[in-house]
């Protein structure tokens, strides 16, 4: 194994690393706000709701895009 080739290995780790804990800040923050907003408006839960999903699912996407990019950086 070349040492270009383990530090390409590396670099994929470090990435996918940064891309999850990323992900994860970025859900934690906006599960917070929601349940901020669902107790100031409780009235208005079900769309605070929908749209936390779908701000969620957007978060998770850009992980998975930036997971598989790194999967493919460190196979290379």
């Amino acid at each position: 194994m070349e040492f270009g080739n383990s530090l390409a290995h590396l670099g994929a780790g470090i990435g996918a690393g940064l891309a999850v804990i990323g992900g994860a800040a970025g859900i934690g923050r906006l599960a917070a706000a929601a349940m901020e907003g669902s107790a100031r408006q409780p009235q208005a839960v079900g769309d605070i709701r929908t749209s936390m999903i779908i701000a969620a699912a957007l978060i998770e996407g850009a992980t998975l895009f930036a997971l598989v990019i790194c999967m493919i950086l460190g196979v290379k």
